[in-house]
């Protein structure tokens, strides 16, 4: 089972760098968000603030590098350059599913090494362990859990949840019965903030409600929009024709991005929205959703599986000016003041917004 579990890693992580991984029809709406132009911002450009608080910690961007890898030898350059990059801007990053090296303890190093890489950088990070729900299911308790915090000196922990991508694996693990209690004694028994968020097929409002009431306070609602994982599980079972195809026609399954950042904030969450931000044009929608942060993944992991820091930082200071001018001709002068900014919805998220609010 060790063995499997790494050699998965390796395999996801080969798939996303070389074949298009993204959804085919359905995108995470953004586009459909025009913000308002505003010709007279009364703003000083290089005074905009772009710092933001979450688990009572300041950042200076409102940008989480999400979960992309671990437990597998390759993903140790990938989790140390990124640590790299998120202690260089301040901003928190979060590392890939641990199960790995909960089964196979000498795999702990290629998680670790973000807590490592952090520390020789320019400042340790507010790193983000990461477990998933079905290990919950299967028997993972405290134990399991704190070796998951310990490993990595995490600063708060993610709950994943994968249902679509675990039964398009022949190996998934696809009971689900009885998570929302596992969730619920997770958050009692640890200190640390508590994350739950899905992968790439979008948090509903029932799911939110029924997270609302066992006591989740932070999401990441990693919406349909950006990596289809049912399509990387499509590749992956490409020599089992059956399962391929099913896969495939699951590849734009999902609650786009906006509209799930949307229903979250409206239900009181702290939110990281992600799926499908590609741009800081995007996270400036995400945050004019009511989101505070936008999680960013795929784009990142070329750059950061060549270990190219110019090139991440490159993208970073992109992605960082895009946001700044958003809030220079949206007239905010920090994010609070673009969580208000004036804006319109249209097309098929326009469509998706009235249905679910009915």
């Amino acid at each position: 089972m060790a063995k499997e579990t790494e050699n998965r890693k390796l395999e996801h992580i080969k798939i996303c760098l070389n074949q298009n991984v993204e959804f085919k029809t359905k995108s995470a709406g953004f586009q459909d968000i025009e913000l308002i132009h505003q010709s007279l911002p009364e703003l000083d450009y290089q005074a905009i603030d772009l710092t933001t608080h979450l688990f009572e910690r300041k950042f200076d961007y409102p940008i989480l590098i999400n979960a992309m890898t671990g437990g597998h030898p390759e993903s140790i350059k990938i989790n140390k350059t990124l640590a790299q990059i998120a202690s260089e801007f301040n901003i928190p990053m979060e590392v890939g599913s641990q199960r790995a090296a909960i089964e196979n303890e000498k795999l702990i190093s290629t998680y670790r090494i973000a807590r490592e890489a952090s520390q020789s950088a320019a400042g340790e990070i507010f790193l983000i362990g990461n477990i998933g729900g079905g290990q919950l299911v299967k028997g993972y308790g405290i134990r399991e859990i704190n070796k998951s915090i310990e490993m990595i000196d995490a600063d708060a922990l993610a709950i994943h949840l994968n249902p679509l991508q675990e039964v398009l694996q022949k190996e998934g693990d696809i009971n689900y019965q009885k998570l929302l209690g596992k969730i619920r004694e997770v958050i009692k028994q640890v200190k640390i903030p508590i994350i739950v968020k899905e992968t790439g097929n979008g948090l509903s409002r029932e799911a939110l409600g029924a997270l609302k009431d066992i006591g989740v306070k932070y999401v990441d609602v990693s919406g349909a929009g950006g990596t289809s994982w049912a399509a990387v599980e499509s590749y992956r079972h490409k020599d089992i024709s059956e399962f391929a195809r099913i896969a495939n026609n699951f590849r734009d399954w999902g609650i786009p991005t906006v509209v799930s950042t949307l229903t979250a904030v409206k239900m009181g969450f702290n939110v990281i929205s992600s799926g499908g931000i590609r741009t800081g044009i995007d996270i400036a929608k995400a945050i004019a959703c009511g989101a505070d942060m936008a999680g960013i993944a795929l784009p990142f992991l070329a750059n950061a599986y060549r270990e190219d820091l110019n090139a991440l930082r490159r993208q970073m200071q992109i992605l960082i000016r895009e946001l700044k001018i958003c809030m220079f001709l949206t007239k905010s002068f920090n994010l609070e003041e673009l969580k208000s900014a004036e804006k319109i919805f249209l097309g098929k998220t326009k469509q998706w917004i009235e249905a679910i609010n009915k």
